[in-house]
């Protein structure tokens, strides 16, 4: 039995399709959703190769597609589902989006948010972290381990 909310792995595996999308495509396979009164209202994953953008984030491209499905730049009834830890930048953006609630799969040591703590966060956003861990980091894993050839 899973600790978390079955809505919350249903979404997540969604988020996971997405980076599954970015892996084929040689992007960071980082993958994100949006749903809003249960309905996913943006799809993203990265695309920072493609686009030659640092800023193309799934998360950033997750949060203008919902607000402009919404037609609204706040987003306080969302929950954004991301395979990975946002990074600074798109914790900083969730701030301005005032989204309601973000939920992750794998944790990022290195260059996640919670580095620098959850004030990076609106006060009002939740935060739940570990949903579907094993199968978010087994993909990113497994990503680096075929750009460095070590397969």
């Amino acid at each position: 039995m899973s600790i978390f909310d079955n809505e919350d792995e249903l979404y997540m595996q969604q988020a996971l399709r997405e980076a599954k999308e970015a892996y084929d495509e040689g992007e960071i396979p980082i993958g994100a959703v949006v749903v809003c009164n249960g309905q996913i209202v943006a799809r993203a994953h990265n695309n920072t190769e493609r686009l030659h953008d640092v800023t193309a984030h799934a998360e950033m491209i997750a949060y203008t597609a919902a607000a402009n499905t919404l037609g609204s730049k706040y987003l306080p009834e969302c929950t954004l589902y991301v395979t990975v830890e946002p990074c600074p930048m798109c914790a900083g953006a969730a701030w301005w989006t005032q989204i309601g609630r973000i939920v992750y799969g794998a944790s990022d040591k290195k260059r996640g948010f919670e580095r620098m703590g959850r004030a990076m966060l609106h006060p009002k956003t939740e935060v739940t972290s570990g949903v579907m861990e094993e199968e978010c980091a087994a993909l990113m894993k497994d990503f680096f381990r075929k750009m460095r050839g070590s397969e």
